[in-house]
Parts: C-alpha cells; sequence; structure tokens
C-alpha cells in the first residue's frame, strides 16, 4: 500500500514515517516550506525521508507569513519562553498557525489522490500540552469525512485513510516508541527558533524544546541534538 507521510523533521512525524515504513508501506513523503520561523526543520525533514529510504519526498512551498497570526508566521510575535508544562497546557499558545494542520492534510490529500495513495500519515498528539485544536482526535474524525465527501476514491467508496498512531501517546511513549524503530534522533528538530546553517543549535527555552527535554529526561536518556 502506498502511504503518504506529513514529515515535518521533527520527533513525533519521524517516528510515524519510520512506523509507516515498518508496517510495508511505500512511504511519499511531504513537508512543508510555508515561512516558518523554524525553517531549520525543514533539514531535518530532507535528512529523515533520506535516512527512511521514502520513495519521493515533495516540498510544498507557500507562504503563511502573509497574514501571520502566529508566533512561527509572525517575527513580531515573540515565542514563549521557559514556560512550565502546566501553563502550556492552560490555553491555546501564540505558536498554533491558523488552520495549518487543514492546509497540510489538503495538500496531503491532492497528493495521495494523484498517486493513488491509500493512507495519509501525520503525527499529530493531543496528549503533549500543545492545546491546539488541530491536533485533536474530533478534528481528526471530521477531516476523515472531508477525505471521504471531497474525493472521488471517497465517492467510489474507496476513501483514503488519515492515520494518527500517536494521538494518544506521551511524549515519552513517542521516544520509546522512536528508539524501538531506529529513528535517528540525531538528525530531527523541534526548536521553534530561527536557527539555521551546517551547525544548528536548539534555544532549549521554547515550549517545543521543554517538551522534548523533559521527555528525554523522564526516560533518563541524553537528547543528541546540541542546546544553547
Amino acid at each position: 500500500m502506498k502511504a503518504v507521510v506529513l514529515l515535518s523533521g521533527g520527533l513525533d512525524s519521524s517516528t510515524v514515517l519510520y512506523q509507516a515504513r515498518l508496517a510495508g508501506h511505500e512511504c511519499y513523503a511531504i513537508s512543508f516550506d510555508y515561512h516558518q520561523r523554524h525553517r531549520q526543520e525543514l533539514n531535518s525533514a530532507i535528512a529523515i525521508a533520506d535516512s527512511a529510504g521514502v520513495k519521493q519526498h515533495q516540498i510544498v512551498e507557500f507562504n503563511l507569513s502573509l497574514w501571520g497570526g502566529s508566533a512561527l508566521t509572525d517575527l513580531d510575535i515573540a515565542l514563549p519562553q521557559n514556560r512550565s508544562l502546566l501553563d502550556m497546557s492552560s490555553q491555546i499558545p501564540v505558536t498554533y498557525v491558523p488552520a495549518r494542520n487543514t492546509i497540510f492534510l489538503s495538500f496531503a490529500l491532492g497528493y495521495a489522490e494523484a498517486i493513488a495513495a491509500d493512507l495519509v500519515y501525520l503525527g499529530v498528539n493531543a496528549l503533549d500540552y500543545s492545546g491546539y485544536p488541530d491536533c485533536r482526535p474530533d478534528y481528526i474524525q471530521a477531516m476523515q469525512e472531508v477525505y471521504r465527501l471531497g474525493t472521488k476514491q471517497g465517492r467510489l467508496g474507496q476513501p483514503i485513510q488519515i492515520v494518527a498512531p500517536l494521538i494518544d501517546l506521551k511524549k515519552t511513549e513517542i521516544i520509546q516508541l522512536g528508539d524501538r524503530l531506529g529513528v535517528p534522533w540525531a538528525k530531527t528538530w523541534s526548536c521553534y527558533s530561527s536557527s539555521e546553517g551546517n551547525h544548528p543549535v536548539a534555544c532549549g527555552a521554547c515550549d517545543s524544546c521543554r517538551l522534548r527535554l523533559a521527555a528525554f529526561a523522564e526516560l533518563g536518556l541524553t537528547d543528541p541534538i546540541p542546546y544553547v
């Protein structure tokens, strides 16, 4: 079976790609250059796609910084720094990008139907304290109905299936799963900072870094990527 995998280059999407590969699917990765602050993640996505031996890797470019609305697409909005996990879980953060997963899943759907794929994998997670509305089970269920109603394959009774295997896992459980699958964590990138170049360094203070570091620490492991 062919599977399109949304690949950001982070912990979650990299684990999902390796999981799809283990399931025996022919994997087609899709990543997005939406002029995000943390464009270093695209370099990681390329490295992870290469390490996993995907059939094809598409990088789709569009510019969400044209209207901003998020700390990831508007440099005038400050990134939250050094927040506690409790603070992260209290409200939808300014790093939420309006309708991002709806945009991503729409591109993935078009790609999947064009190549006659059966599945679209994505690494959304509802338990990582992000509070993002487009990472929750009811949202995925609603998008599955869009996949059924909005495509030729769906109307013919063979809808492309959305697979979100990490949605109910803790970050520590995702890391444990990735370890079993052999995900090369040193090639991944989670930091929201704008560090780029041959030797990028993660900030260690943004929400994404803190979640990642806390999960590795809870497991008694050392995160292999460099931090400030």
